[in-house]
């Protein structure tokens, strides 16, 4: 390499350590990845920020954890790390424990004494007694920002029952920072890897907020790059191929340039070796085929790839299941093996299904179609989610501009949902839902009507021919008809709830399209009907001010 001085050689030859271990803080063998540095720095500063590092194994998460970590030190903030691989398997029984166990960690690696016993409160539950003792204990004596790491959080889906608690419990102390300036001192940061594929509902996960940073593999100037750190001298037809072999993934690339350094192997000979169990990577491929082994569409999906001579476009969920794992790459739509290492590799086991083409076919349309169902499919209320309302009002509104017939549109709300939520819990919360969605469906049984849910406490019903007298009396009937179900609402943050039960808002709009106005209107115009609703207290009808527009 040149321009090294023989003080950096020195480090270099302390540094290089076998590959697979986070890069300690001052290595020089650590690759930034612009922006991700820096955006993760700047995020940091900011009061209850939460940042999520999810990549594949091996991709670089522990090391830029490492860099967080240093830079909220030097900053002057508190820090605890968490690793929940560290966890005994019974830590994992339940969630009071879990939360304990948690608890009892962070207090003693902040020095201080648990105390647990003066904050917890079974009659209020764990969760409760949890957030409790983070705000009058945990940040009220640091006194400055803290930043929580949690390492290895993809542990705790192999857990659903501690997932389905701690996630939603992680969300709320990150919504808490926006009202209350002692959660802003809380800053968290999650990382986990993506192979392991679970079902969240992400309106009560943390999954969906915050800043993400997604790592990706190194470019062909990083490779390059990290060669000469490793003092290499290879050309950059050389570095393309090993770039195009391992698809510029950190660990496969650092593995194949310390073989060279200290094994004397020839690049020629490492790549021909490397997509066979005798080569480098054999722990790596192995580790991988065992995954996709017991998931048999997905190892059906990649071998359809693999035998296909241009890319090829697979169910959504297996996509994303696939690119997850980085066995993929998209462009578009469009998938393709994400490198030769893996392409060959398939290519030479063939996963021992040579013999099972029809069986693996049938399996995979099986399941094309399950998850078809489930694309487009509201998990917790079973009827048809935001995506299928899009898609839904889109086709009709173009169907009666055709034919020159007014389109109707309802967008109904539960009425302080939050406050239903935070009082009886997320379960029950579930179960509201689904009441009401099967309520707004019995109401609006006609074949052309279509009822979806739309938000996280919002559902929607697009009424095709009908007008807005019509659809007036449809959402009158849909609110009677849930006040008239009575399901229990009580509060004690809450005392003006009308009648202790739960009401709807709803908003009502109705046009016949033409060519000035686009279905985004007829939403706008329900949304701030619905709106006028909520805002004067919810258990009541509002019609658009906009009756019939036509633009």
């Amino acid at each position: 390499m040149i321009g090294r001085s023989r003080s950096q050689n020195i480090q270099a030859a302390e540094d290089i350590n076998f590959p697979g271990s986070p890069v300690s803080l001052h290595s020089i063998f650590y690759v930034d990845r612009p922006p991700t540095e820096a955006l993760g720095y700047a995020e940091l500063c900011k009061p209850g920020s939460l940042i999520r590092i999810r990549a594949p194994r091996k991709m670089g998460k522990s090391s830029l954890m490492l860099r967080l970590i240093n830079q909220a030190t030097i900053l002057g903030y508190r820090t605890v790390n968490i690793d929940f691989q560290q966890a005994d398997a019974t830590i994992f029984q339940h969630t009071d424990k879990f939360l304990r166990w948690l608890c009892t960690n962070i207090a003693w690696q902040l020095k201080l004494a648990p105390n647990l016993d003066d904050y917890w409160d079974e009659e209020i539950g764990s969760k409760v007694s949890c957030t409790i003792y983070f705000e009058s204990y945990l940040l009220s004596q640091v006194d400055l920002p803290l930043v929580l790491v949690l390492n290895e959080v993809n542990r705790l889906f192999e857990y659903p029952d501690i997932g389905r608690e701690f996630f939603p419990l992680l969300r709320f102390w990150h919504e808490q920072a926006r009202t209350l300036e002692i959660w802003q001192q809380l800053r968290l940061i999650l990382a986990h890897s993506t192979e392991v594929y679970v079902s969240l509902n992400i309106n009560h996960s943390p999954f969906n907020i915050g800043l993400t940073l997604k790592l990706l593999e190194f470019t062909f100037e990083q490779v390059k790059d990290l060669a000469q750190r490793y003092e290499l001298n290879l050309s950059d037809n050389q570095i393309q191929q090993l770039t195009d072999m391992v698809g510029g993934h950190p660990y496969l690339v650092h593995l194949a340039l310390y073989y060279l350094r200290y094994h004397q192997n020839t690049l020629d000979e490492l790549l021909q070796m490397a997509p066979t169990l005798t080569g480098i990577y054999r722990d790596h491929l192995l580790a991988i085929q065992a995954m996709l082994e017991q998931q048999p569409v997905l190892t059906a999906a990649l071998q359809e790839l693999n035998q296909a001579e241009n890319s090829l476009q697979l169910p959504p969920l297996i996509t994303y299941q696939l690119e997850r794992m980085g066995l993929i790459k998209l462009d578009g739509n469009n998938c393709t093996i994400s490198c030769e290492l893996y392409r060959l590799y398939f290519q030479l086991q063939n996963f021992a299904y040579k013999n099972n083409a029809r069986i693996r076919m049938e399996q995979l349309e099986q399941e094309n179609q399950n998850l078809q169902t489930l694309l487009y499919l509201d998990s917790v209320t079973q009827i048809a989610n935001r995506r299928q309302f899009d898609n839904c009002l889109k086709t009709q509104w173009d169907a009666m501009y055709s034919e020159g017939v007014p389109i109707s549109l309802i967008l109904v709300g539960i009425d302080y949902f939050k406050i239903y939520n935070d009082t009886y819990g997320y379960q029950a919360g579930d179960d509201c839902l689904r009441k009401i969605a099967q309520a707004i469906c019995q109401v609006a049984h006609h074949p052309e009507n279509f009822v979806a849910r739309y938000g996280n406490e919002e559902f929607a019903i697009i009424l095709p021919r009908l007008d807005a007298a019509a659809a007036l009396d449809l959402a009158e009937r849909v609110r009677l008809n849930i006040k008239n179900i009575k399901l229990p609402f009580e509060s004690k943050t809450l005392m003006c709830l009308p009648n202790s039960v739960v009401t709807l808002s709803l908003g009502v709009a109705s046009t016949v399209p033409n060519r000035n106005n686009q279905e985004e209107t007829l939403l706008l115009e329900a949304k701030k009907a619905f709106h006028k609703s909520n805002n004067i207290g919810g258990d009541r009808v509002t019609l658009s001010s906009v009756l019939n527009f036509r633009f």
